[in-house]
């Protein structure tokens, strides 16, 4: 489903519309995942000084064969009645999701990886109080408590022992962190034996905010 989006260019401030995905279904469309997972579906180029820039709009992202659905809804893309309207439509569509995982985030990089999570297999849940866990051990060694600040993204689950990447940002440059699925494991138990840690709502954020709140 595609529409059209005004947009002013930051570098030179002439105007021009772009094309936007107000709902991507990749189960109709599977090529617009490829396009999800590296960006290119939320840049836009300038026709008059060819300077890229990134589309900040609200969009579903929807996955049947993996029964999972994400509300990308930037800050300040939707007025607050249309934002409250359209939350409340999707919270009752919700209602007739059974066996979906519903998820909602605030930018295109943390749709990106949500993407990311889900497509390696495994539980965006437990890939966050495992990037806890990473940056408290991190943060008791040479890098400081400064680290659990750092916004942490999970790269790729790679080798023989499925080894999990995270990427941050550090010193204005990309570091990395690779823990052992056995790091996955532990934390999955941990969620096991604490039931209480469970996201609310009919599409949840589920952020370093929300394991957060169970080490405090």
């Amino acid at each position: 489903m595609e529409s059209k989006l005004k947009v002013t260019c930051p570098s030179c401030g002439h105007a021009h519309e772009t094309t936007t995905y107000p709902g991507i279904n990749v189960g109709e469309s599977p090529e617009l995942k490829a396009r999800v997972k590296d960006g290119s579906l939320f840049i836009w180029e300038c026709p008059h000084c060819g300077a890229r820039n990134l589309a900040r709009y609200q969009t579903i992202y929807h996955d049947p064969d993996q029964r999972l659905m994400i509300w990308l809804l930037p800050e300040g893309s939707l007025p607050e009645e249309q934002r409250k309207l359209l939350e409340s439509r999707l919270s009752g569509i919700s209602d007739t999701l059974d066996g979906y995982v519903l998820r909602r985030v605030g930018d295109v990089g943390s749709l990106i990886e949500k993407v990311n999570i889900f497509d390696a297999g495994l539980d965006d849940m437990v890939i966050e109080m495992s990037k806890y866990v990473t940056k408290m051990e991190l943060a008791q060694k040479a890098e400081g408590k400064d680290i659990m600040d750092a916004p942490f993204k999970f790269f790729r689950m790679e080798g023989p022992d499925n080894d999990i990447s995270f990427s941050y940002p550090k010193d204005g440059a990309m570091h990395g962190a690779q823990i052992g699925f056995n790091v996955y494991e532990d934390c999955a138990g941990i969620l096991r034996r604490n039931p209480s840690i469970k996201p609310s709502g009919a599409f949840p954020v589920v952020d370093q905010d929300l394991i957060g709140r169970f080490f405090r």
